[in-house]
């Protein structure tokens, strides 16, 4: 199953690899390097994204704030997940209490993420 999915990464490179992965693999990807970005581009789309990868630790805040921001907006993604690189139960708690529904540590394994994301969509 494919569908749209919005990266909120501000590394470039990481970002670019993550979207050559699932666009070869048949979804539509926007992307976005800071929160306010990632709102912008959702409430300028007519279309919210199935799945929203969330880094945590962005130029202008945290990851999670976007997932508030488009809930209050009436734009919450059916399927976040956030991105980070800190193994920290704390952070995991957090970003499960805010409404994610996977926690994936960096580096990401590129040869499953099309899988995982084709995994969240079909369920």
């Amino acid at each position: 199953m494919t569908g749209h999915v919005l990266i909120v990464e501000d590394n470039a490179v990481v970002a670019s690899a993550m979207r050559i992965l699932l666009e070869d693999a048949g979804h539509t990807v926007s992307e976005a390097a800071s929160v306010a970005a990632a709102i912008s581009a959702v409430e300028a789309s007519t279309h919210v994204p199935d799945v929203a990868l969330l880094d945590l630790t962005l130029p202008d805040g945290d990851g999670l704030s976007i997932l508030l921001a488009l809930r209050h907006l009436g734009r919450e993604p059916r399927i976040t997940v956030a991105i980070t690189g800190r193994d920290d139960p704390s952070v995991r708690a957090r970003c499960l209490a805010a409404g994610c529904r996977e926690v994936l540590l960096k580096p990401v394994p590129a040869r499953e993420l099309p899988r995982l994301v084709a995994t969240w969509l079909a369920a």
